[in-house]
């Protein structure tokens, strides 16, 4: 393995070469109307006290939303699921649209047919380079079967 200048595309092909589920991040805003976005970026922190983090980008339209709110959700996808990843991911007016969602703790939307749900409380926030950085105590959990959505080298997969 020869080793490359560092430059964003280098970085960024690197980062891709970790195998990670898909989530949807979700808040609801003032007037309870559901917010998401489809986050790679999440892992567990702590297990005492449990807490979990995602990383949002600057320039996601929903930032300002999960800036606002004191709760959010995690959907973790199943791996049927690519169709919601993609619509999460994409920039749109209503992404929840027509989307079966339960409310959660506080209300967060939590997406039916996860293999996971968490719900958090944010215990910080960290802005470092282009992300700001959410940390969680993980307030509620559940669990069904099911197997999950990857991600790996820019392309979605299955377990096989």
């Amino acid at each position: 393995m020869d080793p490359h200048p560092m430059d964003k595309h280098s970085f960024r092909r690197c980062c891709g070469r970790f195998a990670t589920g898909v989530t949807v991040a979700a808040v609801k805003d003032e007037a309870g109307t559901p917010h998401g976005v489809t986050v790679n970026s999440f892992t567990s922190v702590s297990l005492s006290p449990p807490q979990i983090l995602i990383c949002l980008d600057h320039s996601s339209k929903v930032l300002p939303f999960f800036r606002k709110s004191k709760y959010f959700g995690i959907s973790v996808l199943r791996e049927d699921q690519q169709d919601l990843s993609t619509r999460f991911a994409t920039r749109g007016p209503d992404r929840f649209q027509g989307v079966r969602f339960h409310a959660g703790i506080e209300g967060v939307p939590l997406i039916e047919g996860a293999i996971a749900h968490f719900g958090c409380r944010v215990a910080k926030v960290v802005e470092s380079g282009d992300h700001a950085i959410f940390i969680g105590d993980v307030l509620e959990v559940s669990a069904a079967e099911g197997r999950p959505l990857l991600y790996y080298g820019s392309h979605y997969h299955r377990m096989e």
